[in-house]
């Protein structure tokens, strides 16, 4: 199944009717693939999807994560540090009123892909590893990674964008774990950290 499908799908299912679909499926292809998207874009969504898919039977509230997944990057702009919350006031604000869907639990969902933390909601764990699991590709993946991010960021010089950027590389060093379910730290953690530390040495 394509991302279109499972997005019709999902929506389907939330009570969206037929022409709101197609509306919101054309919405959501316009965000994800701004010019300015060169890794939040897509890909990452199938990639997260992939993830999801993967996982599906650890989770208890499926519908409400790939809801979540489509619309945790829906607002990006590099000069604004409220891209979360203003996709989840997004994405909460369009659900049909007669939804059985946790909306409170959507919400918060996508606020914690900003800071990647612990949460007490296993479900959000899951989607955090997920929007995470880019930092432990093999090294020539990763380096297509960081590189796309630094487009994204071009409007700022490297004087402003490598101190930014390795304050943030540094962050995720600095917790006790990059992962927050034992079994992406398991799988994916040393290879995450090493990956991020060799981007620090070149920044």
């Amino acid at each position: 199944m394509d991302l279109k499908e499972k997005y019709i799908v999902l929506l389907k299912e939330l009570g969206f009717d037929n022409n709101e679909i197609e509306v919101l499926w054309n919405n959501l292809v316009k965000a994800y693939t701004a010019k300015s998207r060169y890794y939040h874009n897509l890909k990452h969504l199938k990639e997260m999807i992939e993830q999801y898919e993967m996982y599906y039977a650890q989770l208890t509230f499926p519908v409400e994560v790939l809801y979540a997944i489509f619309y945790h990057d829906y607002i990006y702009k590099v000069t604004c540090k409220e891209n979360e919350l203003k996709s989840a006031e997004y994405a909460v604000s369009i659900l049909p009123k007669h939804t059985m869907i946790n909306k409170e639990l959507i919400y918060d969902m996508i606020v914690a892909t900003k800071m990647h933390q612990q949460n007490r909601v296993a479900d959000i764990n899951w989607l955090i590893d997920f929007d995470l699991k880019i930092l432990s590709k093999e090294w020539i993946d990763y380096e297509v990674y960081f590189k796309q991010i630094r487009k994204e960021y071009k409007i700022y010089p490297n004087l402003l964008y490598n101190p930014g950027r390795r304050k943030a590389l540094e962050h995720f060093l600095e917790n006790e774990f990059i992962y927050q379910t034992e079994t992406f730290r398991t799988k994916y953690e040393k290879q995450a950290r090493e990956n991020i530390n060799k981007e620090i040495s070149l920044l």
